[in-house]
């Protein structure tokens, strides 16, 4: 089995741990010339392969980022092409997430004390013989490596070829040797791949002192292209970030402790440079060291590749930048894994972002294979938690056990993706993997909210709510934690009659009535009210908890009165719902209110502040133009001010399912219904969703003299028009014109 003979092959270069070493390993390639060469290649680390100076494939950080102690990828090029006897095949290997410095306390050697490689190149002769080399064979030997230092929150050190005579001091070069370590036992083939993609060149080049700044024009997740023809000095350095103060200096607090740094030693080179073991989180580069020339410095986004599914536009600008920047924080933060943020040194996987920007990123790109492998990710880092709790963070850095409790409403994700790819895809594969997941992790919920079924630990609450100090969040945390408990009970009771394990859909049905019964009396007033009625909760409360009825109404009209008299309020968890349940339920007038208002919180203040990407808070920078952060601590929130955090994005799914109404009736689109919510301010909307059974397209138009409404089905459906009409409607193009008048009361 080519897993057993990845475990045979595996190799490291033993010696005294070096933060930030990349090691360089050459075999030479016999005098065979193939008719069919495969390599396959995997790493404890990252590693990048080349055959005589190009490059293997297109993967970035391959193998990519997997809980390691129980889950590995690995990598199959075909390299048939590139091969010829006498070639030599090269491979980098540098510690990356596996021993490298990485996570929220920066620590290295998190995983392993050393990376290892395995590969195995397997060349077809025209006989029809197969002769195989590996990592473990003699013939592998090391050389000096070009890096003094690559990781990925500080960036890497580079002397390219011919500037080696300038080194202060040349690695000492030790020979490969049998690894000390197992490949995890979940070792199989990636699904997906994090790739360049298109090339962009500065919008504006300003001097600045003693060094150059650049602005991009795009916030993103990227590498800078180095073009060493252009270079016209020795050395130079180049630093990463997302705005500028005011001072018009590059920003880096943010960053915390990530350098964002490359530092690239020019030699004899010609060929175009990037960085490899690395990414960054910028919009603006400082460049020192050279002058700049045009065509020098290039950015190259880097994300997971995936297919785009969705477009959407309108004739309200500030809403098309708007879907914009929640594209590019998708794209920023799908790399490899869900992470919270491109820049600073954290670009971990936290679940709970995860989930309330799934639907969103279905509807912008197909996920399926992506997705996929964070649920795997999330099922084999709850394999070391005995009481079967998934925490905040997938691949797990540290303990995953009840010790993150605080943060409940994060793990909810093991129950809220599954769903979400069965209706949006209508494959239930990821249900069936993933149940025994979701069962072991509502039983743990349940073990911890007892017989009298309230989770009653402090919790996080409802994250990032405008106006919210973090204490008060923990003190009034309760209705949140205990709507997720309760999501999370109904998810995983309705997979189990769904997959026909009836008895533990009786029994977590039942918990889930006590729970709800709990909830009524903690958290309702016998009118139905909330007492801690806080916006958040309200949302979560009418999303999963308050059954349609008197209670449900009162609830809402409470919901509805906040928002007339406070205006935005949500965090993380309930932005997602806030706008939809408006919509809904005869309030979309105060649902476009609230995404088009342009005061400060609000989607279209950002908007208004340049942003290009969503910010991780709705006051990441102040209406007086200052950076939303505190100098008095070092627990401050000048720690936690990400201007690429995707959450706030949520919005987005409200963009696809109500403003273009496009959803479905039946899992994987089916059958469609389309109901868009339209509003003259927007005067017209278009957009498309690429479903898995065809093409879904819609346009409506307030600007001419009848309002229209245009839908092209690959199934059949309803199209419910915006003057009250129902249509039932089969496969193919419809077109429909109304009189529009705003129905809710807030015309």
């Amino acid at each position: 089995m080519i897993e057993q003979d990845l475990n045979d092959a595996l190799i490291w270069i033993e010696r005294p741990y070096e933060e930030g070493a990349v090691e360089l390993l050459e075999q030479i390639v016999p005098d065979v010339e193939p008719t069919r060469a495969t390599l396959t290649i995997t790493a404890l680390g990252l590693y990048e392969a080349s055959i005589d100076g190009a490059k293997v494939g297109e993967a970035m950080l391959a193998p990519g980022y997997t809980y390691y102690p129980h889950d590995l990828r690995y990598q199959s090029y075909d390299v048939t092409s590139m091969l010829h006897p006498g070639s030599h095949l090269c491979v980098l290997l540098a510690q990356g997430w596996y021993c490298g410095r990485f996570g929220c306390d920066n620590k290295t050697q998190l995983y392993g004390s050393a990376p290892s490689v395995a590969w195995l190149l397997d060349i077809e002769g025209e006989d029809g013989s197969v002769h195989r080399l590996t990592s473990a064979d003699d013939s592998v030997r090391a050389k000096v490596s070009p890096y003094d230092y690559a990781g990925l929150y500080d960036g890497e050190i580079y002397w390219a070829e011919g500037a080696s005579e300038k080194r202060p001091q040349t690695p000492e070069v030790v020979q490969p040797s049998r690894s000390a370590c197992h490949l995890p036992d979940n070792l199989v083939a990636s699904r997906t791949e994090v790739r360049l993609h298109e090339t962009i060149d500065p919008i504006s080049v300003t001097e600045h002192g003693q060094v150059t700044i650049l602005d991009f024009g795009q916030n993103m997740a990227a590498v800078i292209e180095i073009d060493p023809t252009l270079v016209s000095s020795d050395c130079i350095t180049i630093r990463h970030g997302e705005i500028l103060d005011e001072d018009g200096n590059l920003y880096t607090r943010n960053l915390r402790r990530a350098k964002a740094t490359i530092v690239y030693h020019k030699g004899s080179e010609h060929e175009i440079w990037r960085p490899r073991f690395t990414y960054m989180g910028f919009r603006f580069v400082e460049l020192s060291g050279s002058a700049y020339r045009p065509g020098m410095l290039r950015a190259r986004p880097i994300h997971t590749s995936m297919d785009q599914t969705g477009r959407f536009s309108s004739g309200h600008e500030g809403l098309n930048r708007l879907y914009m920047n929640q594209i590019w924080s998708q794209r920023s933060n799908y790399v490899g894994i869900p992470t919270d943020c491109p820049q600073r040194d954290e670009r971990q996987g936290y679940t709970g972002d995860a989930h309330v920007f799934a639907l969103t990123a279905s509807y912008n790109y197909d996920v399926r294979a992506f997705m996929n492998e964070f649920l795997c990710d999330i099922r084999m880092t709850q394999l070391d938690n005995s009481e079967g709790y998934v925490g905040p963070i997938a691949p797990a850095t540290g303990p995953t056990g009840v010790g993150f409790i605080t943060m409940q409403g994060w793990g909810s994700a093991d129950t809220i993706i599954p769903w979400m790819l069965y209706e949006q895809y209508g494959d239930d594969s990821a249900l069936r993997m993933q149940y025994p997941s979701m069962l072991a992790h509502t039983d743990c919920e349940l073990a911890h909210a007892g017989e009298g079924g309230l989770w009653l630990a402090p919790n996080l609450g409802d994250w990032l709510a405008p106006g919210v100090d973090v204490a008060w969040a923990a003190q009034h945390s309760a209705p949140v934690s205990n709507a997720f408990l309760i999501r999370d009970l109904d998810l995983t009771a309705r997979a189990a009659r769904y997959l026909g394990n009836s008895a533990d859909a009786k029994r977590l049905e039942a918990a889930a009535a006590r729970c709800r019964a709990a909830y009524r009396d903690s958290f309702l007033t016998p009118d139905g009210r909330m007492t801690d009625g806080y916006q958040g909760a309200l949302v979560l409360a009418l999303n999963y908890v308050i059954e349609q009825g008197p209670a449900w109404e009162a609830t809402f009209s409470q919901l509805v009165e906040d928002v007339e008299t406070h205006g935005l309020r949500t965090g993380f968890f309930s932005t997602e719902h806030l706008l939809g349940l408006l919509a809904d339920n005869g309030e979309a007038r105060l649902a476009y209110d609230l995404l088009l208002q342009d005061g400060c919180p609000g989607w279209m203040y950002q908007v208004r502040k340049g942003a290009t990407t969503i910010w991780e808070r709705w006051d990441a920078i102040r209406p007086d133009g200052s950076v939303n952060e505190d100098q008095t601590s070092e627990q401050s929130s000048e720690n936690m001010v990400s201007f690429n955090h995707y959450a706030f994005g949520s919005v987005g799914a409200f963009l696809y399912r109500h403003i273009l109404g496009i959803a479905p009736i039946e899992p994987g689109y089916r059958r469609v219904r389309i109901e868009p919510r339209v509003d003259r301010r927007l005067g017209h909307a278009q957009g498309e969703f690429r479903s898995v059974a065809g093409d879904i397209r819609v346009s409506w138009d307030l600007e001419r003299s009848e309002a229209t409404l245009d839908v092209e089905l690959p199934v059949s459906g309803e199209v419910l028009v915006p003057d009250g009409s129902r249509h039932a409607v089969g496969a193919g193009s419809h077109h429909f014109t109304f009189e529009f008048e705003p129905a809710d009361r807030l015309q």
